[in-house]
């Protein structure tokens, strides 16, 4: 077993602070070998010893793929943490969406598998941050600005699995003065480096701009987290109390043009989902501001009509060949 890690008592306190293991758990710790999970990993050692297991996925998108994830592998062997290595295939498409897509499905089967209650990633204060100046940059709403949030529930054969973020309060400069002192050996994702990438160019330039205060960003994107559950709340009982299913139809009632549009723009799109209809890009906004007008669309196979004050969703009447 790998010596006492001489940390810095103060930030093991902040990490068993922010892990909030409850007694009897077991966590999980998604690990890539690159610098901020391997922080993670060191962390989560001298602050809850024996209580936690590391999945290290292999997405094979990259020859140095297997050895990034044999430095996982023995840095865990050296603490007598169990390890083990996912390997997933990566469909086509969007690569990193799809990868994503892949490492989560493939986390969340290992902690039922093993009984974790949590699945723990490494993301900080700084990922906060540039991920909001990022869908600032793109236009996001509300629901796209609350950027990264510290606890969600995922769903695997009636099973829930936390996934949690638990150093969000924590600085990136802080987990790689970590990683200096304690000499572990890292992997570097060369995309981190690519300036084809948004996020590379952002964080260029915040590290540019030191007038920018990065932990008022990222404060200001667990404010409009706040706002965005008390949008979807109230959308969500708007939904319960004022959308009818009519055989193959849903009727919003009540008066859905007079309902703020965030609420408008939750209620349609989870009438969508219900539809098994996924509208693209601006579609759904384009479809709300048409329905304000007293005028329906046709989106994503999906015909909107008014009747009334009331809006109708059904699905398109089939076409006929003449």
């Amino acid at each position: 077993m790998a010596g006492s890690i001489a940390i810095d008592p103060a930030l093991v306190a902040r990490a068993k602070d922010a892990l909030g293991l409850p007694d009897g758990e077991r966590i999980g710790l998604a690990v890539s070998g690159g610098p901020d999970s391997m922080a993670m990993l060191l962390l989560a050692h001298a602050a809850i010893p024996g209580r936690f297991e590391v999945a290290t996925v292999n997405h094979g998108l990259r020859p140095e793929a297997a050895e990034e994830c044999q430095l996982v592998v023995a840095a865990c062997r050296a603490r007598d943490v169990p390890c083990e290595v996912l390997r997933v295939t990566v469909e086509d498409g969007n690569l990193q969406a799809e990868a994503r897509h892949a490492r989560y499905g493939a986390l969340l089967f290992w902690a039922v598998r093993r009984g974790l209650g949590s699945i723990a990633t490494a993301h900080h204060m700084d990922d906060q941050a540039e991920t909001l100046l990022m869908r600032l940059n793109r236009g996001s709403g509300l629901m796209g600005l609350s950027s990264i949030r510290q606890l969600r529930l995922l769903d695997y054969a009636n099973k829930k699995v936390r996934l949690i973020r638990p150093f969000l309060a924590f600085r990136r400069s802080e987990l790689a003065g970590l990683l200096e002192q304690e000499g572990v050996a890292v992997a570097y994702d060369p995309s981190n480096r690519d300036e084809r990438f948004d996020r590379v160019r952002m964080r260029k330039a915040i590290a540019a701009a030191d007038w920018l205060d990065v932990a008022a960003i990222a404060n200001s994107a667990c404010h409009l987290g706040d706002a965005a559950d008390a949008v979807a709340w109230a959308a969500m009982r708007e939904f319960k109390e004022n959308v009818r299913k009519e055989k193959n139809a849903f009727r919003y009632t009540g008066s859905p043009r007079s309902a703020p549009r965030q609420i408008q723009l939750f209620v349609a799109a989870r009438i969508f989902g219900q539809m098994n209809a996924h509208p693209r890009g601006g579609q759904l906004d384009q479809l709300i501001a048409g329905l304000a007008r007293g005028k329906g669309g046709n989106v994503g196979g999906v015909l909107v009509t008014l009747d009334g004050e009331e809006w109708v969703f059904q699905p398109e009447p089939a076409r006929t060949s003449t």
